[in-house]
């Protein structure tokens, strides 16, 4: 087993978490428009979606999905739907600030984390990049492929957790000095699905 394979897709991955994307836009904002405990629910979704990418690849199923265009066109196809869902919702809903009751606060994080969840598993670029990226860094010779991508997958969520989990902090310690104004609850919505709308498009043309 290689230990420098390993920490240097450490590193990789902390570069693509903490580079500007579409997940970590969604993370900052939801976690600004709800709290922290909403934002840590919506990045539970999100990484509990790449571990279901993860049995993907190490199944081998990303390669039917790229290969098979009708239907991983399908799959853009609803996942741009679902995006599009998200911004009307998010349009037709009542502002109303984060203050909740412990039931609705169950409820809405509950929510935020399925959402997360369902964005991130419809998406199925994640599994043809996951395939793109695992391979540059195998670790072993020994060890069977199946075992070394589930590893992988792994380390990648755990990696990517923490950095996502120091965006929803970020977000909420800055959140009242950026947004003073009486404002700011119309600035977030309008925000979140201006989000989700570039998130749609992203999916369907890419």
């Amino acid at each position: 087993m290689d230990f420098q394979i390993l920490i240097s897709f450490v590193f990789a991955t902390l570069a693509l978490a903490i580079s500007p994307g579409p997940d970590n836009i969604f993370v900052l904002i939801q976690s600004a428009t709800y709290g922290r405990k909403s934002g840590l629910a919506v990045v539970a979704g999100l990484m509990t979606g790449c571990f279901i990418h993860t049995g993907i690849v190490a199944l081998g199923l990303s390669a039917f999905i790229q290969s098979n265009d009708y239907f991983y066109f399908i799959l853009k196809f609803f996942g741009s739907a679902y995006m599009l869902y998200l911004a009307a919702k998010v349009y037709n809903s009542d502002m109303k600030t984060n203050k909740y009751s412990k039931k609705d606060q169950y409820i809405k994080n509950f929510e935020l984390f399925k959402q997360g969840f369902i964005m991130n598993v419809i998406n199925p670029k994640v599994s043809i990049f996951f395939i793109a990226f695992f391979p540059a860094f195998l670790f072993s010779e020994k060890m069977e492929l199946f075992k070394q991508f589930i590893a992988l997958g792994f380390i990648f969520v755990i990696t990517s957790f923490f950095v996502f989990c120091f965006y929803v902090f970020l977000s909420t310690f800055f959140v009242e000095l950026i947004f003073r104004s009486k404002y700011r609850l119309l600035v977030l919505n309008r925000i979140q699905i201006f989000v989700f709308v570039v998130i749609a498009i992203t999916i369907l043309i890419n």
